[in-house]
This record gives structure tokens, sequence and C-alpha cells, in this order.
């Protein structure tokens, strides 16, 4: 049956529709914000996957250029590959819903949401947000929701809740909340240097409207929610529990994975299982279990040390950093590199720079292309983990891990003005044992200003963790997580900024939902290590962004012309411009405000680009000298070249003082000379002089 539900939200209508498409989906819904349609599925697979030790959760984001009334691009005139937008999408709508399903659930489920229409004042991420909450609500499949989600902007000082396309472009935060009933289960930031107080603020803000929207949802799942369906429990064995606890003791699993170097836990629990791997070898079903179980008991002894003992698995105290490193020049030749190492990660960043029309295009649910001008690249290969596995290109990790960096350097970037270059920074993944998106922010800063990028201020990056007890306040925050840290604890919480504020955040959580008071801490813990990594590490290795770009990165000059002269630069089917470029090897780019980049790797050329850039927009003055090149020779005379859209003709009596029988005996075709400007009668001709040339 067909129904209806609405609510205003920020000023908007949200309108829900239940039973009026995909009904074969276990839960469907198609969701209008202003004009935004997106329909919103959740499906379920009657039968556990077999094999996994892990819940099989499928999210989908898909962009559909009908959305924005656009043809797609390429010849087939068909959407291909998920965009980077859609990509991290699916990251933040997985994020807060994975929590609440339940751990022990091996059923695939597929979240999909398809972007129908998009109005620029009411996002499709945030529609698709909501839409795939009330789905999987309203749906059979077991999930401890609702969960809703609220965006925040900031403008001149100022709140902005669920903010529109204008609002963002113009906000100092661009901040996703998603929450329970009672908790906050996900935080995704980028800010423009936000005070931590504004940041909480902000969050709360954020929870506080989420409220709103959950009893929303609980009005539409009690009118036609599903009863959830049984499943079978994929929880292990208690008897194959205890089997293991007999053969392994909690002192021996707790010398086994309390070692700082992560090869010799791995090691240790290799040898570990090998023993209990001979000692059930005869009972088949616990063999199929075992390395989940294994896996727990790993996970119960690191949570129980650290809660109760406040010991963690290498020794560090709650709050300590593992060991610092920065470097900086250590790949030659490139325009800016640099190297930070923390413990076990290790990350090099190296920056490339490049003229403005390099600048990555992007054409999405927008009304215009985006251009990209500073663009941020993670690489995450195997060998960084001590695996072997073969690269097929950048995953989804990859790419968040990458927009996460680049969303962190964004607020510190100059402006065209100020730095007239396309930048691209790629972090490579040395080692990883942990956070190594927020050493990519340290390594990425430190090339950037090794680069010569006269960045605003510096920025660093860290990543808290959390172990939580039976009650809300029976918790540990720990500064600096490592591997082992993020797989058995309860939070993931990375924040970066400068020493004014913050500029990207992402948190993670495998429990539904962190208190206030919880968030009050991490964020303070994050500032503090924040501050130490910025000044007793990167900044005793490079102070301040060096004074110039080095020698092979080019260098790039603007000049401003009237921008009715710029088609007497490019000239017919742009043969001034490249003649131009063929004469003196440089990169030309104008832009439709006349503003002229000239960009070379040698000074010379780039002075005689602009040298000639110069005599075509600018008046040629009788009684000047000017140095031009001879390209045709007449009985009477020679014509010169003053500039690639200009000749002026010398007359035979005007070569030497001295009486010339043939034009050959002064100059030749392809002869530079100096030569004075006599007159320019009404129809543009240039009368020059050789021998009165100064």
């Amino acid at each position: 049956m067909y129904k209806k539900f609405e609510m205003e939200l920020a000023g908007r209508t949200l309108r829900v529709d239940v039973g009026r498409v995909g009904k074969q989906a276990n839960g469907c819904v198609l969701i209008h914000y202003g004009d935004t349609v997106v329909l919103s599925t959740a499906t379920a697979s009657k039968e556990p996957r077999e094999g996994v030790d892990f819940f099989p959760l499928s999210v989908e984001y898909n962009e559909k250029m009908y959305a924005v009334g656009k043809m797609p691009g390429g010849f087939n005139k068909r959407e291909g590959k998920a965009s980077e937008n859609a990509v991290l999408t699916c990251r933040v709508i997985d994020r807060p819903m994975r929590p609440l399903f339940p751990k022990d659930y091996r059923n695939d489920v597929t979240l999909e949401n398809l972007v129908m229409s998009v109005d620029p004042d009411c996002r499709p991420e945030l529609t698709a947000m909501l839409g795939t909450a009330i789905a999987v609500s309203i749906s059979d499949i077991p999930f401890d929701g609702p969960c809703a989600t609220t965006q925040i902007g900031l403008i001149d000082g100022k709140f902005v809740v669920n903010p529109t396309a204008d609002h963002y472009k113009n906000s100092d935060l661009q901040l996703t909340v998603a929450s329970t009933r009672e908790k906050v289960i996900m935080i995704e930031a980028g800010a423009n240097e936000v005070p931590e107080d504004k940041m909480l603020e902000a969050i709360f803000l954020a929870h506080k409207v989420n409220q709103e929207v959950i009893k929303f949802i609980d009005m539409i799942v009690a009118d036609c929610g599903k009863e959830k369906h049984s499943y079978t429990s994929y929880a292990v064995p208690e008897d194959l529990m205890e089997a293991i606890k007999a053969e392994v003791p909690s002192d021996v699993m707790e010398t086994a994975v309390f070692t700082d170097d992560k090869q010799t836990r791995e090691n240790n629990i290799f040898e570990i299982k090998t023993r209990l791997a001979e000692k059930f070898a005869d009972n088949e079903e616990w063999m199929n279990r075992l390395d989940d179980a294994l896996y727990q008991y790993q996970k119960k002894t690191v949570r129980k040390m650290i809660l109760k003992d406040h010991k963690r698995p290498d020794g560090r105290a709650i709050n300590e950093i593992r060991p610092l490193a920065a470097e900086i020049d250590i790949i030659p030749r490139v325009h800016g590199s640099a190297m930070f190492t923390r413990g076990q990660t290790q990350i090099c960043d190296v920056v490339t720079l490049a003229p403005l029309s390099e600048a990555q295009k992007v054409e999405g649910l927008d009304e215009n292309v985006t251009v990209k001008r500073y663009i941020h690249q993670y690489n995450f290969p195997s060998y960084s983990v001590g695996e072997t596995k073969v690269s097929r290109g950048p995953g989804r990790r990859e790419i968040g891990h990458g927009a996460l960096a680049e969303r962190a350097l964004v607020p510190v970037i100059p402006s065209e003005d100020e730095f007239p270059y396309a930048i691209r920074a790629v972090s490579e993944t040395f080692e990883s044992n942990g956070s190594t998106s927020q050493a990519s922010v340290c390594a990425s800063c430190m090339a950037l200003m090794a680069a010569g990028v006269p960045i605003k201020a510096p920025v660093a990056g860290i990543s808290c963790g959390l172990v939580t007890g039976d009650t809300d306040d029976d918790y540990i925050v720990l500064t600096d997580i490592q591997g082992l840290e993020d797989f058995f604890g309860d939070m993931d919480f990375k924040v970066a900024g400068t020493e004014k504020g913050i500029t990207a955040i992402q948190m993670d959580i495998k429990i539904h939902g962190l208190t206030n008071d919880i968030i009050k801490e991490a964020i303070a813990r994050t500032r503090e290590a924040r501050m130490y990594i910025l000044n007793e590490v990167m900044l005793k290795c490079i102070p301040a962004p060096r004074p110039t770009v080095n020698e092979y990165a080019p260098k790039i000059v603007q000049m401003q012309i009237d921008p009715e002269k710029i088609g007497e630069v490019i000239g017919q089917r742009g043969k001034t411009i490249n003649t131009i470029i063929e004469e003196t090897g440089v990169k030309i780019d104008i832009t439709d405000d006349g503003r002229v980049s000239v960009c070379g790797v040698e000074q010379a050329g780039m002075d005689k680009a602009i040298k000639m850039i110069h005599l075509i927009v600018d008046p040629i003055e009788v009684g000047k000298t000017y140095e031009g090149k001879v390209v045709r020779i007449m009985p009477f005379g020679a014509f010169v070249q003053l500039s690639p859209n200009k000749d002026g003709m010398i007359h035979i009596s005007k070569l030497s003082e001295e009486r010339v029988e043939k034009v050959e005996d002064v100059v030749n075709i392809g002869d530079t000379v100096r030569v004075k400007v006599l007159d320019i009668d009404k129809m543009g001709k240039i009368s020059l002089s050789l021998k009165d040339a100064e």
C-alpha cells in the first residue's frame, strides 16, 4: 500500500514515499528533499554467505546525469565507473550504518541509492543518507537503528543546517554528523581552521537536529515497518573459546600480543594458531571457526589490558605518541618531497607543480564543471603491511584517505593570485601500522613547504582510539592508535588542523555511538598531539615554506592584458600563440578576463615570450626602437617581424648611411636587427629604419 510521510527539515520539505516503487526489495523508499529525488533500497540474501568471517555489506551511490539534465560524456553516452564523489558518499553512508547491524550476521546486504533528480538547494548525498537509514529501518533486515544524518555549514560565524549549494561554496565548515537516538555515530568534516570549541558546538547542534529526524523515522517504522527476520548466528561457539583458553592461557596471549613490533606480534599469533590447528585437527567445525575465535581472544585480551590496566600493546602511556621522524628532499629532481614516520607507519609524499591549465576538471551532478587546482592522492601497496597482492588501482579506501588529506590541506593552499600553479601531492605508503591518512597529512604539508608553496599555516594530523566498558563512563581514549588498537578498539577519530583550528575530521566507530564527553576528550587529545607534532617534529625539519620553487619546477609569471586583445595574442586558428610557444619553449594560459600565465623552466625563454606578448598587445610607438627578425626581402627593402602579428618595412634607403645597391648586402632573411619606428600610416603600415636605430 502506497503511503506518504512528510516533515519540514531546515526550511524544506522532506517527503518519503513507501510502497510506491521497488516493492520486491526488503526495504525501499522514494525520498524527496525539495526537488532532489533519490531511490533508496535495502536488500538481503535469504541465506548467509558461506566461508566468511565478516558481515558482507555493500553500499552503492549511483549518480545519473539525467538528474541534472546532462548527457554523459564519451562515445557510449552512458555512465561509467563511479565518480570520486560517489565513492566518498558510499563511505559516508557505510560508516554509520555498519555498526548497527548484528556483528554475527553473515547474510549479504546491499544498500543502493539511485539519484534521479537534483535540486542544488537540497544535496543528493544527504538525501541518500537519510533514504538509506529509512529503507533499512522499515525492512525486515535486522538493524539496531534508526540513525539520521545532518549537515552543518558556518557562514559569517553563524551555523546553517543542511546548507544549500551556494552556502556550501562560501562556508567555513562542511560538517556531516550521523546519530542514533542517544549518541553520535559518525563525523565527517572539512573546515577553514575552525576552533575546537566551535566545532563541538556544531557537532552537538547536528546531533540535536538528528533527534527530530529520528522521531520522523520512528513514525514511519511504526506505520509500515516490517518485522525483523530471524537469522543464523555466526557467533563463536563458547566451547571452542573455552578450549582455546585452556590450551593458551591469558598470560601467554598477553605475552604474544604485547610488543611494539608488528611482525613479531604476527609471528607470535601464527605460532599459537599453528599449535591450535594441530590440537583441533579432528574437529572440522572448530577448524572452520578457529580464525574468528582467535581474533576474538586477541581482541578481549587487548581490550582488557587497556581498559583495566591502562597497558597498551607496545608499552606506551595512554596519551603517548609513537617515535616520530621527519625528512625533506629525499627524492631528487622532483619539485618537492618529504617523508614522515610515526612508529611503523611511514609516508613519502611527492609534490608536482604545473600550470593552471593542468588543473583537474571534474564533471558530476553540479551545474558547472568543477576545477580542482589542488589534488591529493594516496596509495597503499600491499608490501606496506607485509602482504603480497597485485595492484588494481586505487580502491575506496585509498580514494577516501586521499580525499581526507586533501580536505585537511585545502584551507591553507594559497590563492591563484598568490601562487598561480596547479598542485598535485601524492602520498606513497612505505609502511603501515595505523593512521596512514594522518601521516599523509603531515608528509604532504612538509612536501608542499619544501616545494616552495606558500601555505598559510602548517597542518598536522593525528588519530585517537577508544576502548569502552559496560557503562558510558567506563572508557579509555588512546592517543595515536596503531593498527592493533584500531582493529580491536571501538573508534578511529582522525583530526587534522593548524595551531589556529581544525581543517578536517573523520570519525569511524564500531559501537552504537559516542557520548558528548568522549567527543570532547578526543578533540582535546588530538589538539595536544597535533601541536606536539607540529612544533617538535615538522617545523624543526622545515620551519617555513621555501621562498622560491626549486630549479626543476616550472616558473610562472603572470601579466594582465586588455581582454579585447586576447584574440590578437591567440591569432587565427591559434597561429600567433603557437608561434610564441615554439620559439620560446614555454606554456601559455589565457583566462577570459585577460590574465596571461607564462610557464617555463628557462628564464630566458619566459622573458622572450613576455616580450613577444607585450609587442602584440602594446601599441607600436613612433620614435621607439624595437628588435625584430627579417622575414622577407624585396628589391626595395626588407620586412621585419616586430611581433608574431606585426611587420614593418625598412626601405632600402634606410638600411645604411651609405648608398645600398642590394638589400642582401646589409641584411638577410633570419637576421635579428634593431630598428626604429619612423611612421605608422592610417592603414597601420609601419615604416622602419635600420640606420637610425640606437
